[in-house]
């Protein structure tokens, strides 16, 4: 379970959470993650579009990601996306599965 840290870290983050997943978890082992995404480059939320701003112009490699970009990292190291739930406050669980 990974809650509010892909979009306050560096894309490198996000590829090492992936790849540690994928080496470690065995065959349909979950990696679940908690935030704000966006989906096909769009946010659902103005106040998402606004925080993501914020974060960018804090540091340049922050950001709000989005759900494609997070599959395609998923599915190089083994894991395929299952569930997508919107949760309270415009976040949402992404619910990966290692085959």
């Amino acid at each position: 379970v990974s809650i509010n840290m892909i979009h306050i870290a560096p894309w490198a983050a996000s590829l090492g959470l992936f790849a540690g997943a994928g080496r470690l978890l065995r065959a349909d082992g979950l990696l679940v993650l908690y935030g704000p995404y966006m989906r096909d480059g769009a946010h659902n939320a103005p106040s998402n579009a606004a925080f993501d701003a914020a974060l960018r112009e804090r540091n340049p490699s922050w950001g709000v990601r989005d759900i494609a970009d997070l599959e395609q990292v998923g599915e190089a190291a083994g894991l395929n996306l299952r569930e997508t739930i919107e949760m309270p406050a415009n976040n949402m669980l992404l619910v990966f599965r290692h085959r």
